[in-house]
This record gives structure tokens, sequence and C-alpha cells, in this order.
């Protein structure tokens, strides 16, 4: 329940000025989502590929690149926690979901109140995390789910950046 913001020197371009929201963390690995890399496609777009019919108006939001893993799966991370199909509870109030059952439910109006949709998550192996940590890669501070879940997503890195009090 923590976010990582990638450093300014990032070496892997494919985290250069990302803001993931880690979902996971054991002596497994890591797990999150990146929470500021919108894509082209409309979450309306998306659902129409999975036959999941739903107002375009309402479902403009943009899904997100949550990472280079597993690209072609949707995650839907969302709040309150609910009772899905396949969800990983994050927190007391939020989840990482990977079943269809979240997203039809959101369609009819019946879903999470908020939620982001992403293809894809971010990955580390045991003890991979911690070294890019140490190596200076990423700064970490406690996750507010308003900045997810409220601004947009090229407002959110800066908004957890203020979070550790930079500007």
């Amino acid at each position: 329940h923590h976010f990582l913001i990638a450093m300014p020197a990032m070496a892997d371009p494919r985290f250069a000025n990302t803001l993931a929201f880690i979902c996971e963390h054991s002596a497994d690995g890591t797990i999150a989502i990146v929470v500021n890399k919108p894509t082209d496609m409309t979450v309306s777009k998306l659902l129409s590929q999975i036959d999941v019919a739903a107002d375009a108006r309402r479902f403009d939001a943009p899904v997100l690149s949550g990472g280079p893993v597993q690209s072609n799966h949707g995650f839907v991370l969302h709040r309150p926690l609910g009772n899905w199909q396949s969800t990983l509870a994050v927190s007391d109030d939020v989840g990482l979901t990977t079943s269809k059952d979240v997203l039809e439910a959101a369609a009819r109006g019946e879903g999470p109140h908020d939620f982001l949709v992403s293809l894809g998550y971010a990955g580390w192996g045991a003890g991979q995390i911690e070294q890019e940590l140490a190596a200076n890669a990423w700064l970490t501070v406690a996750a507010d789910p308003d900045v997810m879940f409220d601004l947009p997503a090229e407002r959110r890195l800066p908004a957890a950046m203020q979070l550790l009090g930079i500007d």
C-alpha cells in the first residue's frame, strides 16, 4: 500500500517518470500497477472488446499501461474492496481484480465506485525491488488512494511527490 516514484535518473525507459502503486510485496517479490501512464484506449472501448455493454460517456477514462508484465491481460484497481471472483485485497478498502465480473458490475452501475483499468502490471522478483531502492532508483511513500482515483493520470506523479514534500 505504497507508491513507488521513479527517480529522474531511472535507467529503465519503461519506468521513466512513473508512479506505481504496490499491490503486493512479500519475500517472493513485488507486484505493482503503474497508475500514471494512460494508453490511447478508453475503458468503454475495452469493454466493447470483451463484450460488456456500457455507456461510452461514463467510461471515457483511458486504460492504463500498468506495466510490462502480462500486458495483454486486464487488471482493475478499485475501491471499495467488494466481493469479486479474483481479487487481491491490497488494503481494507482497495483491491486488485483480474476477473471480468467487476467490469460487468461497473457497466451495470453496481460495481466499485472508483476503479482504474490497466493492461499489464509491474513485477519484481525476490529481493529485486529492495536492490533497486538501495540503488536509489525509486522513492517510496505511503499511498493515498485519492491520488489514484480522484486525479487525472498526468497529475498523479506530482501529487505523490507532494506527499513527500517535493514540489
